[in-house]
C-alpha cells in the first residue's frame, strides 16, 4: 500500500527525522519527503509531504504514535494501486460501448482506469483513447492490460500497449 502523508512540523532541528522516525519503526519504505521549509502555514509551521509504501502498517497506529510526539497530522491518503500504465485504444471505441471497457478493468478488483483522452474526429472515423491504468502491482498491471488485448480483439479496436520495461 503506498500512503501520502501531509504533515506539520515545528521550525527546530531534529524534527523532520523525529517524523520519519516511527514510519521506519513500523516498517515503511520512503518513497519521498517534500520539505517546504520556504513556506509557513497559518500557525507558523512548516508542511512536510510525506509518501512511502508498507505491507503491514497499521496506518491509525502510526497516526497515534506521530500525534504523540507532537507532529501534526493534515491528510492521509491511502493507494492500493501502485503500478500504473498507459495504453492507446484505435477504433469505433464509443460505438462498441466504452462503458463497459472500462466497467471490465474496474471490476477486476485489482486495476482500475483512472485517466481517460477520447478524440472523435468524425462518427464515421475511428476514435482513439488514451488510457491510464493503476494496479496493486506490476504482475496485475499485466494481467489488466492482457485482458484489455482481449476486449480489444473482440471488439475489433487496435491496441496499443506500454513499452514492456515501463511496467516491469
Amino acid at each position: 500500500m503506498r500512503i501520502s502523508m501531509d504533515i506539520e512540523l515545528q521550525d527546530a532541528p531534529g524534527q523532520l527525522v523525529n517524523a520519519l522516525k516511527p514510519i521506519s519503526e513500523f516498517k515503511g519504505n520512503l518513497v519521498s519527503v517534500v520539505h517546504h521549509h520556504e513556506k509557513r502555514t497559518p500557525r507558523g509551521t512548516i508542511p512536510v509531504q510525506v509518501v512511502f509504501e508498507t505491507e503491514s502498517l497499521s496506518i491509525d497506529t502510526l497516526i497515534t504514535k506521530l500525534e504523540q510526539i507532537g507532529v501534526d497530522i493534515i491528510r492521509v491518503d491511502e493507494k492500493k494501486y501502485l503500478e500504473r500504465g498507459t495504453v492507446i485504444l484505435i477504433g469505433h471505441i464509443v460505438h462498441t460501448d466504452l462503458g463497459d471497457t472500462i466497467d471490465t478493468i474496474d471490476k477486476t478488483g485489482y486495476a482500475e482506469v483512472v485517466e481517460l483522452h477520447l478524440s472523435m474526429p468524425n462518427i464515421n472515423q475511428s476514435s482513439s483513447a488514451s488510457f491510464k491504468l493503476d494496479a496493486v502491482g506490476k504482475k496485475e498491471l499485466r494481467d489488466a492490460i492482457s485482458l484489455l488485448r482481449s476486449i480489444a480483439d473482440k471488439k475489433n479496436i487496435v491496441l496499443i500497449e506500454p513499452i514492456e520495461s515501463e511496467i516491469l
